[in-house]
């Protein structure tokens, strides 16, 4: 299947935006003129990205525009994702909120707050659609990244005073947004299987009874206890009286004062039927055929303040060890949206414009949301096809030959996928020696930083000796 991700600049922005509905031909030139220039210099300030001034007023004038917004911007890609997930196979559709915070922006209005009230920006909801294309021996899935299967920036404002609790529901809420992309993008087709996959804050009905609905599968961490529909019991009795299918291990990342670990478990599963809540118009009807997913931490190291446990809601089945450890390497490709999210702060610098108006921020969000696609798909790239050459292609030979003067060649000779993400983090500072892993994305950055201000050098003094001759 191909990806429009690693095409060069200019061909990227055009299969990426140039079908945006925005009332006027000569705006859709120049929202892909911008896009092609924010990804060949990510970083989210304007000026950096256009130095002439010419250019940096008409990108004020195309963001001004009544007919440019977030979503007017982002459809083309959101639409192009979705047909490329009605291809057959694997996909899985990961969901998560970060806050945009331009609390520090002082001079930007009509910002929304966030946070804990006190902090002004966006709320960012997406959901990342991801091809699985292999897997791991302790069975985690490597795939490519697709696009964004569906997003939302809102404006958060502070709830209703003296608001009860039928008002809220009547109204549309936060929660509303989990999985609604499912009922725009419509069932998947015979041979595509779609699985959602949310961490605790994705735990209530709605979502659950939408991917049911829509055909979907789902794998979602449980945050709260349920009922049992037609019997007496819980959820979590049920589960305490099930067989354990067996033991595994679970890698864990660093967390605050707790370095990785390798976590070992036991797996336990029971496939019950869960109460539905009540909502204005009465109970909904149960959630039927739900299967309950058990990661117990056993003989946990002492100084973990909290032993791994894991309550996994899913609609796949569960009878084996070896569903049981598949249905936690779903759960455990959580992390690709958290590096998605890594990828838009810190590689494409969404929270460093300084736009003063937050009509403008939203239209740049939506742009550089794609941009993010972009750099993610490259990282991902030299883990899921390390000798792969689609990355290091997209590169081009100028920033290749800068390249092996700073960093040296490749031992092997050939430029890949890995080995040409390692050359950029190495010009930023990662040293790259066996026990280091792959580089994050503040080094991948810098070097990133660094090569671009080599390839515009070399511009220069190109022009200064096509002049002088």
């Amino acid at each position: 299947m191909s990806t429009t991700t690693l095409l060069p600049a200019d061909q990227w922005a055009q299969k990426e935006f140039a079908f945006a509905k925005l009332g006027d031909a000569r705006r859709n030139k120049r929202l892909v003129k911008i896009a092609a220039s924010l990804a060949d210099k990510p970083g989210g300030t304007m000026p950096q990205a256009f130095p002439e001034w010419d250019e940096l007023k008409a990108v004020y004038r195309f963001l001004d525009s009544p007919t440019v917004d977030f979503m007017s911007v982002l459809r083309p890609h959101v639409e192009r994702t979705r047909k490329a997930c009605r291809e057959p196979g694997l996909y899985l559709m990961i969901e998560d909120t970060t806050d945009l915070d331009y609390s520090r922006h002082r001079r930007t209005s009509d910002l929304g707050r966030i946070g804990n009230g006190n902090g002004r920006g966006f709320e960012l909801h997406s959901c990342l659609a991801v091809r699985v294309e292999s897997w791991t021996l302790d069975q985690r899935p490597e795939g490519q990244l697709i696009g964004l299967f569906g997003q939302q920036c809102r404006r958060p404002q502070p709830l209703p005073e003296a608001e009860n609790r039928k008002q809220r529901l009547k109204r549309r809420r936060k929660s509303s947004w989990w999985a609604e992309a499912f009922l725009h993008a419509g069932r998947p087709p015979q041979g595509s299987q779609w699985i959602y996959v949310a961490d605790r804050e994705s735990d209530f009905y709605e979502p659950i009874s939408t991917c049911q609905r829509m055909n979907g599968d789902f794998v979602i961490r449980a945050y709260q206890d349920r009922s049992l529909a037609d019997q007496a019991g819980t959820m979590r009795q049920a589960l305490a009286g099930a067989v354990v299918l067996g033991h595994g291990t679970v890698d864990l990342r660093s967390r605050a004062g707790e370095p990785a670990r390798t976590a070992v478990v036991e797996f336990r599963s029971a496939c019950v039927d869960l109460n539905g809540p009540w909502r204005p118009g009465g109970y909904q009807e149960p959630l039927r055929g739900v299967t309950v997913v058990e990661v117990r931490e056993i003989d946990a190291p002492q100084g973990i303040r909290e032993p791994l446990q894991w309550v996994l809601l899913t609609s796949l089945p569960c009878r084996t060890l070896a569903e049981a450890r598949r249905i936690v390497g779903y759960y455990a490709a959580r992390w690709w949206i958290e590096e998605y999210h890594k990828a838009l702060k810190t590689g494409a610098g969404v929270e460093d414009s300084q736009l003063e108006r937050a009509c403008r921020l939203e239209a740049l969000i939506a742009i550089l949301a794609v941009v993010a696609v972009r750099l993610l798909n490259t990282k991902m790239l030299a883990r899921s096809r390390p000798e792969g050459m689609e990355a290091a292609q997209s590169f081009g030979p100028q920033m290749l030959k800068i390249l092996e003067k700073k960093v040296g060649k490749p031992k092997s000779g050939t430029w890949t996928n890995q080995n040409v993400v390692v050359a950029v983090a190495r010009l930023g500072g990662f040293l790259g020696r066996k026990g280091d892993g792959m580089p994050g994305w503040q080094t991948i950055w810098r070097g990133w930083q660094r090569l671009i201000w080599m390839c515009e050098g070399l511009e220069i003094l190109k022009g200064d000796q096509t002049r002088c001759g």
